[in-house]
């Protein structure tokens, strides 16, 4: 088993090589904070492009279907009937207003779920819980080093620099 930049767990692992492993990790969760943004605002538009779809439908089936539905459904009603053909052309163009009703009625459904969904303040906010651990977190106490002898990371920077 070994760490995430390939080191054995347990083995002493530098400061460079800690803060490469802590900074690679944060950019993954970054780059899947970013992602699951990403798919939480194409879920939000599919909900908004099927609410408008929804209207639409509703005004298309009022506009279209009116003048043939109204006449088959009055002179199907004065068939059955002995009222008089007014009245049953009112019953027909009450019937497509009822359709167009229900349909518009699933579109204000459908839109209030694309509102009220918060994908981007979510992911958002996480992040922000995220920083906020990240800051309070306190390292990993350290056995006290001798004050005579200096870490071999810190000679070695002293060589490199000098």
């Amino acid at each position: 088993m070994s760490a995430p930049d390939g080191s054995p767990v347990g083995a002493e692992r530098t400061i460079g090589q800690l803060f490469a492993s802590a900074t690679a990790e944060m950019s993954a969760l970054v780059h899947d904070e970013i992602a699951l943004a990403k798919a939480q605002l194409k879920q939000d538009v599919k909900r908004g492009a099927t609410s408008g779809g929804a209207f639409s439908m509703a005004g298309a089936v009022l506009l279209f279907s009116l003048p043939m539905l109204n006449f088959a459904l009055a002179y199907g009603i004065r068939t059955w009937s002995d009222w008089n053909l007014a009245i049953c052309f009112l019953l027909s163009f009450a019937a497509n207003v009822l359709v167009a009703v229900v349909l518009a009625l699933i579109g204000v459904a459908f839109a209030k779920k694309a509102k009220k969904s918060q994908g981007p303040q979510k992911v958002a906010a996480s992040m922000k819980e995220t920083a906020g651990v990240l800051q309070k977190a306190k390292p990993h106490p350290r056995p006290e080093l001798p004050k005579d002898r200096v870490p071999e990371a810190i000679e070695a920077v002293a060589r490199s620099s000098s």
